[in-house]
């Protein structure tokens, strides 16, 4: 699972940065820049429970990778079925459109793979009272 988390870390880090970079110095109201933003963060904090037992960890780093896919896909579909209304900010819009195209690609595959990866060894409660 770490390459897992590993790779939500770095697509989280190139969320923030590339619409940091998208955004700059253009005028994008704070809602267009924010979803990214906060999408990037969310997956960054999740990568890094996740290296922790308990089904809660788990589940919220499933749903980090959804919400980056669901950022993604309006994002993505927007630009391929209307370009002339995309605002591509300081990038050029095939160049936005294939990252964009790549990062949900990724957040498809890690969202899938979160799913499917093995149950952690957790702590057992009962053992240690001596039910079990």
């Amino acid at each position: 699972m770490r390459w897992l988390r590993l790779i939500a870390v770095l697509l989280g880090i190139g969320l923030i940065a590339g619409e940091a970079w998208r955004s700059w110095g253009v005028g994008r109201p704070v809602a267009f820049w924010l979803d990214d933003m906060l999408a990037g963060g969310v997956l960054i904090a999740a990568a890094v429970l996740a290296g922790r037992t308990g089904w809660q960890r788990r589940a919220l780093f499933s749903a980090a990778w959804g919400i980056a896919a669901g950022m993604l896909f309006g994002s993505f579909f927007g630009k391929i079925f209307d370009p002339l209304r995309a605002d591509p900010g300081n990038f050029r819009l095939g160049t936005l459109t294939m990252l964009i195209g790549l990062a949900f690609a990724v957040s498809l595959w890690g969202l899938a793979f979160s799913l499917l990866l093995p149950e952690q060894a957790s702590h057992d409660t009962t053992k240690r009272r001596g039910d079990g």
